[in-house]
């Protein structure tokens, strides 16, 4: 990848697609955007004209990436079914209630326990979510990890 091209330089959710959020939802949306614009590895195949735009919507049961160039050209609309993620986003919320719920009274081992389950579905889902991705785009684990993490609050109500 080149990394002055093939990288992200602006993320946008969807209004219209996002899902009510909690205020720990909201600040992990607010921090995976921010981490997204700051670091990131983001390819379209066979194109060359990144940085990249990119919009993240849902439609009709589907994941809508839509990606333009600094200029405002649309370089593609990539349509991805959320039957891959629909799993880990359900999984993905009920271990968030778990740590959110010790946080208040559990003991820092079960805390422990449960972010580290936490961190380790979070991978599993990027993964997946890369492999769904590699028919059009390249991106690194991290780069998953905070797409997921954005993925996830088009989802999930607070």
């Amino acid at each position: 990848m080149n990394e002055g091209r093939d990288r992200l330089f602006e993320v946008v959710l969807d209004e219209a697609s996002l899902a009510p959020a909690s205020p720990n939802a909201e600040h992990e949306r607010r921090i995976a955007l921010f981490d997204l614009k700051e670091t990131n590895a983001f390819a379209v195949k066979g194109e060359a004209r990144g940085p990249y735009l990119l919009l993240l919507a849902q439609s009709d049961g589907r994941l809508v990436f839509d990606v333009s160039t600094e200029g405002g050209e649309r370089v593609c609309i990539f349509q991805l079914p959320m039957t891959s993620m629909r799993r880990f986003v359900r999984d993905y919320a009920l271990i968030c209630e778990s740590y959110n719920a010790a946080i208040r009274n559990a003991p820092p081992s079960q805390i422990e326990a449960i972010d580290m389950g936490r961190r380790g579905l979070h991978n599993e889902a990027a993964e997946v979510l890369m492999e769904a991705l590699e028919e059009r785009f390249s991106v690194d684990l991290e780069t998953a990890r905070r797409l997921f993490t954005l993925v996830f609050s088009l989802h999930v109500r607070g």
